[in-house]
């Protein structure tokens, strides 16, 4: 990895966008995001990087690293301690959060946000209408769609499709996430699975089409529930209640 440079994005994001991303429960509020995004003047917008911004005398710049052969454009938001590696292409009207690390051969789109904290491996492309909130994990080789039914003759990019993953989440590797979804906080998608509908917080899911198959804990182990309804992290010892189509942690664990 090229240590020799740090490079500084030539958009400069105003306080409201940089909230937006730093919010203070320590979670990327991402509808606060999705209406920035909406706004004239604001990424994902064609007045990204103009005038209103230039106006607003503030700068908010932040240093990350890339590789060389790394296409970073202006008009997108990089927070600060990112890495960007080998032939990634980041485009404009993207928002990516503090220390996220961008794989090889990745392509993050114009609207795509990524909150803090998110590993994106290598060969993945996440399009347009993608929000990934704080600490989402993203498998090699996984892929998002964002029209159901598309068609190389005809544009469909009015019609695209907002996909959610919740904050904590893992998408396996190779796996497929069908447009129009929610994945829930900390809920574990299996490598080559092929998700057609929403998935729970915690679920495990697996298979094509993905289907449920378990409990995960925040720290990614299998739940394995007694008769009294009550499973414990082996790792971090916090403990989760089974509720009828839920589940929820009833201790954290002392970091």
């Amino acid at each position: 990895r090229s240590r020799d440079r740090t490079y500084k994005n030539a958009a400069q994001p105003s306080a409201w966008q940089m909230a937006a991303i730093t919010a203070d429960s320590g979670r990327m509020d991402s509808a606060a995001v999705l209406e920035i995004l909406r706004q004239p003047g604001s990424p994902g917008t064609e007045g990204l990087g103009g005038q209103t911004q230039r106006q607003s005398g503030l700068d908010y710049s932040m240093a990350y690293d890339a590789h060389p052969t790394a296409i970073v454009e202006p008009g997108s938001i990089i927070g600060e301690g990112v890495r960007i590696w080998h032939f990634s292409h980041i485009m404009p009207g993207s928002i990516i959060g503090d220390n996220c690390i961008i794989g090889q051969n990745v392509f993050v789109g114009t609207g795509v946000v990524l909150g803090r904290n998110v590993k994106v491996q290598n060969n993945v492309s996440i399009y347009d209408g993608v929000v990934c909130e704080d600490d989402v994990f993203l498998g090699p080789s996984m892929v998002f769609t964002n029209i159901k039914n598309p068609r190389s003759l005809i544009s469909r990019k009015h019609a695209f499709q907002q996909t959610m993953v919740r904050r904590g989440a893992t998408i396996g590797a190779n796996a497929t996430i069908l447009c129009g979804l929610e994945i829930g906080s900390f809920a574990f998608v299996g490598a080559g699975a092929v998700v057609t509908k929403p998935v729970a917080a915690h679920s495990l899911v697996i298979g094509n089409p993905a289907r449920h198959s378990g409990w995960m804990s925040e720290y990614g182990h299998r739940l394995h529930f007694d008769e009294n309804r009550r499973a414990w992290c082996p790792e971090s010892e916090e403990e989760y209640e089974l509720q009828k189509e839920s589940v929820r942690k009833l201790t954290t664990a002392n970091k």
